[in-house]
């Protein structure tokens, strides 16, 4: 595991253990290694780039050496890895001599800038931002999802290569849709979201906690990251709203989807919103499909989906909860259940909850990373 000096506490309440399952057949256990790559953390003392060496050390990633790189501001500080202390270098061209496998989590206009300069040094990228999702030539990958777009990228192959890492929500959406798409055919998904505050990053974060004892204090809480006040309340996803009505958050995962389902034609529609909830998303998933799926098939399909647990407990009234799934790997779904405006086993709805910082962010590249070796 990994400390840093002033790193953010993002484990902030205690959550109940989800069933278990056997680990995807893609994980790799080795460490600190010789014959492992080279690789290097872009933005390693944001929310995320924390949880990517929380994920390659629990995962045992191979790697023969790592570099912490991060903005001239973070640079000098120090990080304790796997028992090895490491100093924080500022990102800079240069940065990537040597590097095999670059992770980047440090915001789109730095990916745009260091992603291709990283390519040229012969440096596969994998990208958690929105810079290149949506490029023709860049695969945009869920490994238990579509593994095959990136088929023909490795280590070793002699040169570099971009792949991005899909949007959070798009991730915990796609993990549990994908296996009854895949039995059924989606024809048309309605998803209303309910976002926690790390996919706004550890500062946005920080405010939820401290505005939650601001409220509770009597204070006027403070409303930095958001423009109004976040605790005890919900709102309209933060992302910029474009001229069609839709918030950025919700157009990428229309797109996304149909990219990741290489799809064109299925219609996606989308509405995100802003809870204050700490780390992990939920989401209210409505299906229609082409061939009929009545629920209980659509139960034992999920039950055997890589990296999903179906939590269905109708008798107890006991279904996902985004602080049950907060760091966890699996996503949750549960209310699996027939839509009765449809006629003939044509629709489901399910609910869906994941660690946006994990699965939705960190864990998914790592995985595309050892899908890499």
């Amino acid at each position: 595991m990994a400390s840093l000096s002033l790193q953010h506490n993002t484990h902030h309440f205690l959550s109940r253990a989800l069933p278990t399952k056997p680990k995807p057949t893609f994980s790799v256990r080795m460490s600190l290694k010789e014959t492992g790559p080279s690789i290097a953390v872009v933005g390693v003392t944001g929310a995320v780039g924390q949880e990517f060496l929380s994920v390659l050390s629990d995962r045992d990633f191979p790697y023969r050496s790592i570099k912490m790189l991060a903005s001239k501001r973070s640079a000098g500080r120090r990080i304790t890895f796997e028992d090895n202390d490491y100093v924080v270098e500022e990102l800079t061209p240069e940065s990537f001599a040597g590097v095999d496998i670059a992770l980047f989590s440090a915001g789109g206009s730095i990916s745009r800038e260091f992603g291709p300069i990283a390519v040229e040094r012969g440096t596969i990228v994998v990208d958690n931002s929105s810079a290149f999702r949506m490029d023709e030539k860049v695969p945009l990958v869920i490994p238990e999802v579509n593994p095959e777009a990136m088929a023909n990228i490795k280590v070793g192959m002699g040169k570099g290569a971009l792949i991005a890492n899909p949007n959070c929500s798009t991730i915990i959406c796609l993990m549990a849709a994908t296996p009854l798409h895949r039995r059924a055919k989606v024809l048309r998904m309605i998803v209303s979201t309910y976002q926690a505050a790390s996919g706004a990053g550890a500062a946005a974060m920080e405010e939820l906690e401290l505005q939650t004892r601001e409220v509770l204090e009597g204070k006027p809480p403070t409303c930095k990251i958001f423009n109004q006040q976040y605790a005890f309340n919900i709102f309209s996803h933060n992302a910029s709203v474009l001229p069609n009505g839709y918030n950025e958050e919700e157009m990428k995962m229309v797109k996304e989807t149909r990219k990741i389902w290489n799809d064109k034609d299925v219609k996606v529609t989308a509405t995100c919103i802003r809870v204050p909830v700490m780390r992990a998303h939920a989401e209210s998933v409505n299906l229609q499909f082409e061939s009929p799926l009545d629920e209980d098939t659509a139960r034992d399909i999920l039950k055997s989906a890589p990296g999903v647990v179906v939590i269905d407990d109708r008798e107890s009234n006991r279904f996902p909860t985004p602080l049950e799934v907060s760091n966890k790997d699996d996503v949750a779904v549960g209310r699996i259940r027939q839509d009765l405006s449809l006629d003939g086993n044509q629709g489901l709805d399910i609910f869906i909850c994941g660690d946006q910082i994990r699965k939705g962010a960190a864990l998914n590249a790592i995985q595309i990373a050892e899908m890499l070796l």
